[in-house]
């Protein structure tokens, strides 16, 4: 066979097997959980925050920390798709502090948390954690996502309207994000966990306040904007944050950020 026939072959076999090895090792891409253990906390602050493992079937549990407060409303939160409930403690204090209760998960895969992550599987911990809330007598509650978390609280939402949602640095597709990455790959033919949410978000009407950075390079922020639009919500607040990316947003935002969600949550919830 000539060289000019056999080197495009080649590239072609090339192409392929890089195809190939995404298909199979895809999940390993999307998902970073630190698997290691988280401890309790240490200090007086923290005698009220309790480690609790929720059952959510087919031998998965899920760990997680549940923070009572002194509002009627709890926060139940979705962190992104990296490390684990650990580093999110001062995140999820700040808001306790204010006096919201807090439950925080570690979906299947992270920390002590059993089982794989794949779409399917953080949807079930989702229902399970609104579950566990629900038999714990709290019936108020309000989803925070963060990230592919916003995937996940928007899922929820739709069987399990929530009193209020905020979303940071999400997006309406997390597979068209991965195109945008990776336009050089047939992404929509390769992605098994896609998290689809144009049809859920014109399905919520729940009041929503969607924040994201102006810098993010992970999600930019014209997908956050779009997932925004999208909502049917009539309540809905955005909020862009001048010189945030994908991962500062609530240390770039500061005190700003901690009121204005208290805020939008005091009025909604009321």
């Amino acid at each position: 066979m000539p060289i000019y026939l056999r080197l495009p072959l080649y590239a072609l076999i090339a192409y392929a097997a890089i195809c190939l090895l995404v298909w199979i090792f895809q999940r390993n891409l999307q998902y970073f959980p630190d698997r290691g253990r988280v401890p309790h906390p240490v200090g007086d602050a923290f005698r009220e925050l309790e480690d609790v493992r929720i059952p959510v079937g087919e031998g998965v549990e899920i760990a997680a920390w549940y923070w009572p407060g002194l509002r009627p409303v709890t926060l139940l939160f979705f962190h992104g798709n990296a490390g684990h409930r650990g580093h999110r403690l001062g995140w999820v204090q700040t808001f306790h502090d204010l006096g919201w209760g807090v439950l925080l998960i570690d979906y299947r895969g992270y920390a002590e948390s059993t089982g794989s992550p794949t779409e399917e599987g953080l949807a079930a911990d989702a229902r399970a954690a609104r579950a566990w809330l629900a038999e714990r007598g709290v019936e108020r509650v309000a989803y925070v996502g963060e990230s592919i978390g916003c995937s996940v609280a928007i899922g929820l939402a739709v069987s399990d309207p929530p009193v209020a949602l905020v979303l940071q640095s999400g997006t309406v597709s997390v597979r068209a994000v991965a195109q945008h990455h990776y336009p050089y790959l047939p992404v929509g033919l390769l992605m098994k966990d896609r998290y689809e949410s144009a049809d859920k978000l014109a399905q919520i009407r729940t009041p929503l306040l969607a924040i994201h950075g102006e810098r993010d390079r992970i999600i930019p922020i014209s997908f956050g904007r779009a997932m925004f639009d999208a909502a049917a919500s009539e309540d809905k607040e955005w909020w862009a944050l001048s010189g945030a990316g994908h991962n500062d947003v609530p240390w770039r935002g500061g005190r700003d950020y901690y009121e204005r969600i208290h805020l939008f949550l005091e009025r909604v919830t009321r």
